[in-house]
């Protein structure tokens, strides 16, 4: 893989015990800038901690304390979404959203999730298909979830049923309720950079630092090591792409030896074109 001064770290802690969600995100935003120091974590951090001091003191129940997240974040520092934020990689790196207040619904609720459990609120990630929220309670409790991309309006069951159905079409699953763990949230959020880099192919640097970061968490999707050398391929780097395409055959081959053979090919036309 490409060499990034961002990337030990990050296998590091994605392998760790407890992951810190709030370094993986941030050490996301360092490997898309290519930041040459820590200065940009250090002060995401300080504001992240900076906003948690300013929540109150433990408020109480579940809905005090959406109301006390959503009362600081939503209305007095104004974090919310807008649909143009799903065209901007910004809206994906949580210190571009810390500084513009701004992004999608995934890193407006790490955000909450951060300042929130800094100040002891038993919060956690609810990644609903198409919609991230979070949700406040303790294990076992009805989960109280609000919405964050829209200043952390709380959500009754209604609303989360329509936002399961605007996504999906089907209706909410009680297992759509589940906490979200810190390797999940930021699977999601590189499949987001994925995505985003994927509709525009000058863009093809961000899908394939977002591919080699996926590929490093212990558990994603082998078909990434296929798109990986995809990437590779339409950069001009032929020969990589093919030793790439040939391991990933390799892989397949047990299970579908059509598909690999059609990966072998693609391997040796990628070959072909060094000609």
């Amino acid at each position: 893989m490409t060499e990034s001064p961002w990337r030990e770290q990050f296998a590091d802690e994605v392998r760790a015990e407890r992951p810190d969600l709030a370094l993986l995100c941030l050490l996301i935003g360092a490997e898309a800038e290519c930041a040459a120091d820590s200065s940009t974590i250090d002060a995401a951090q300080i504001e992240l901690d900076r906003l948690a001091g300013l929540l109150p003191y433990r408020p109480g129940s579940s809905a005090a304390w959406a109301r006390a997240v959503g009362e600081l974040l939503g209305e007095r520092c104004g974090f919310r979404g807008a649909p143009p934020d799903y065209q901007r990689l910004e809206s994906s790196l949580l210190h571009e959203v810390l500084r513009r207040r701004r992004g999608l619904p995934i890193l407006l609720s790490v955000v909450w999730l951060e300042v929130a459990r800094r100040a002891g609120a038993p919060v956690y990630g609810v990644a609903l298909p198409g919609h991230f929220v979070v949700g406040f309670g303790e294990p076992g409790e009805e989960p109280l979830l609000a919405d964050p991309f829209d200043g952390g309006r709380v959500l009754t069951g209604t609303d989360a049923s329509l936002l399961v159905a605007g996504a999906t079409g089907a209706p909410l699953d009680p297992s759509m309720l589940r906490p979200a763990s810190p390797l999940d949230i930021v699977l999601r959020i590189l499949n987001n950079i994925r995505a985003w880099a994927a509709a525009r192919p000058e863009q093809s640097a961000v899908a394939l630092w977002a591919v080699e970061l996926s590929l490093l968490l212990p558990s994603h999707p082998a078909r990434l090591r296929f798109e990986r050398a995809q990437l590779l391929v339409q950069r001009g780097e032929f020969v990589r792409g093919a030793v790439e395409l040939e391991a990933y055959a390799d892989v397949v081959d047990a299970v579908d030896r059509t598909w690999a053979e059609e990966v072998r090919g693609q391997a040796r036309a990628a070959r072909a074109r060094l000609n």
